[in-house]
């Protein structure tokens, strides 16, 4: 009995202890439901914090890209009206005191050369006045900055332009969208990388170009006679010598407008001018040599007006301007930024003297050690380093607002001859000129270039008769095509060796539009341009070339003019001084 009594008590001594734990177990797993049922509870309450899975998120996504796609819609709808969305205000219309009664005081008020601008913070925007009207319309607005580059394509289709603008902050694209003949439609966006391909949209501008009143100087009144037009209907109004015409740039004799050089504007209508060191002398003389050929200027369309100002042993401009240095040794710095720079001082360069193109960059690579036409001008013998600078320089020039030609396509970079004085042979295959020649051309293109100068160049493996400038398998089948260059060609001097010293001059430019060229470049003789546009004249009259041909051309030189607000506008003196101190500025950062 007792040792019955004893095992009773041995059996309660590991029983309670065993049950305390039970009971602990138990309350412990019964907190932690308790818990999870009032989570998912709230996870009903608030689905914001608990997002469900499956069907109802890709609702929510296709919610959302739904969403953005009807701004993107509102935006472009908006755009042909003068507005924007979320602002009340018209572009080329509202004034100044209507801005100021509805929104009131802006935060900061900053002049550049385009004119005016007011920021509202609170509001998200910038407006930008001419002459006290609003002018261009930015929005900020967090909506807007949820658009990507995909989205923007989708429903407004490929830009009708595209401009790179960068400092030290800034690497954006601009996307050009012709919203009305005076208005255009800009997405201010990153430049796209191989990190980020589909950037966000940082702001939008909806900018109008006004005319200037009769006070002002200068005669930008003449481009805004179409300034409601499209240019389909431009073209239709002009006759065959004006689309012709347009289709020249042509060099002049002399220091002054001459004879010859007022019936090049003035009754032949070329669409722009050439010059060369001969044509200037001094800053002031060059201003109002200029200034003379804008004011003679009879043509609706405003004139281009070019200059080879590549930098090194190319340059035009008087007045004792610092040069930089060639590109071979900007090459050799192999500094992006510092390319970029040179670009801009190079742009402002021919601003201050009242031109808008500029032949420049130099693409070709240096391949050949023997060749007589390139040499120093090349950023170097290596693809990755010209196709990475040229691009920069190009850029850099285009912030400026002044056009930018990349040459000489294919590549002049692996010759033995001078174009100057003959014909040079390169005897590549496409996919040679592929695997080099090509590369900065290609990356160009896809960034954004304005003109294509295509070079005095036989290819027999591409063709066998004819050089570049003559060729359709170069010109139409490879650039356009291949390369899906969409902007305006044009021919190196149709007056250098390479093509007198072999072909007819007139039959030469006849063949070069027929292959698909949009402007010839005749630098040199009066003559000569008048005999080049009696050739096609006559090649148009007798169904050689057909008047849809000459169209295509036409408008892109006038899309060109219209991307860049080209005008007949005169300009002051340059300050010298204050353009070298720029200059010098940038040399001594960048040079050792």
């Amino acid at each position: 009995m007792k040792r019955q009594k004893k095992s009773r008590n041995k059996l309660l001594i590991y029983t309670i202890p065993l049950l305390i734990l039970a009971l602990f177990i138990g309350v412990y797993y019964y907190a932690i439901k308790e818990k999870g049922s009032e989570q998912t509870t709230q996870g009903k309450e608030n689905p914001i914090i608990t997002q469900p899975s499956g069907k109802n998120t890709k609702d929510s996504k296709n919610n959302q890209n739904s969403n953005l796609e009807k701004i993107v819609e509102k935006t472009f709808s908006l755009s042909k009206v003068g507005k924007v969305p979320n602002i009340s205000f018209v572009s080329g219309e509202t004034e100044w005191k209507e801005v100021n009664q509805e929104w009131g005081k802006s935060d900061h008020i900053s002049e550049t050369a385009k004119g005016r601008y007011e920021e509202y913070e609170s509001h998200h925007a910038t407006i930008g006045y001419a002459n006290n009207t609003v002018n261009d319309i930015r929005s900020y607005n967090s909506e807007l900055q949820n658009i990507s580059l995909n989205e923007i394509k989708k429903t407004g289709g490929e830009p009708d332009a595209i401009r790179y603008y960068k400092d030290s902050t800034l690497d954006q694209m601009i996307l050009v969208y012709h919203a009305t003949a005076s208005t255009d439609l800009l997405w201010v966006l990153p430049v796209k990388t191989e990190q980020e391909p589909n950037p966000k949209v940082d702001h939008i501008s909806l900018y109008t170009q006004i005319e200037k009143t009769p006070g002002q100087q200068g005669k930008v009144e003449k481009p805004n006679q179409q300034a409601n037009q499209t240019i389909s209907e431009v073209i239709s109004k002009m006759g065959l010598e004006d689309k012709i015409g347009q289709m020249i740039l042509a060099g002049i004799d002399g220091t002054t407008m001459d004879v010859k050089a007022k019936q090049l504007i003035s009754q032949i209508h070329v669409g722009g001018i050439i010059f060369y060191k001969n044509n200037f002398e001094t800053p002031a003389q060059a201003v109002q040599l200029v200034n003379q050929l804008k004011a003679g200027n009879s043509s609706s369309l405003p004139l281009i007006l070019g200059v080879d100002q590549e930098g090194g042993r190319v340059t035009r401009l008087p007045g004792g301007l610092v040069n930089f240095p060639p590109n071979k040794q900007i090459g050799q710095v192999n500094n992006p930024n510092f390319s970029y720079k040179v670009g801009t001082l190079l742009g402002q360069e021919l601003k201050k003297f009242g031109l808008n193109l500029d032949f420049a960059p130099v693409l070709d690579i240096n391949s050949n050690p023997n060749n007589p036409v390139i040499g120093d001008r090349s950023f170097g013998n290596n693809a990755e380093i010209v196709s990475k600078l040229g691009i920069q320089t190009m850029k850099g020039i285009q912030s400026q607002n002044v056009i930018t030609t990349i040459k000489h396509f294919p590549g002049h970079g692996d010759t033995s001859v001078d174009s100057h004085l003959d014909l040079p042979i390169v005897n590549k295959s496409l996919k040679e000129l592929k695997e080099l020649e090509l590369i900065p051309f290609e990356r160009a293109i896809e960034q954004g270039a304005d003109v294509v100068m295509v070079a005095h160049i036989l290819l027999p493996q591409l063709d066998k008769t004819n050089p570049g400038t003559m060729s359709k398998a170069v010109m139409t089948d490879l650039l356009r095509k291949q390369l899906g260059f969409t902007g305006v060609i044009i021919t190196d001097d149709m007056t250098m060796g390479a093509i007198t010293e072999h072909f007819d001059i007139g039959k030469a430019a006849v063949e070069s539009v027929k292959a698909g060229s949009d402007i010839i470049l005749v630098g040199h003789d009066y003559n000569n341009v008048v005999k080049i546009i009696d050739s096609i004249k006559t090649a148009v009259q007798n169904g050689e070339i057909s008047k849809q041909r000459l169209d295509e051309s036409v408008e892109r030189i006038i899309q060109l003019k219209r991307n860049y607000s080209i005008n007949d506008t005169k300009v002051g003196n340059p300050n010298i001084n204050e353009i070298n101190n720029s200059i010098n500025s940038l040399l001594n950062k960048y040079s050792q």
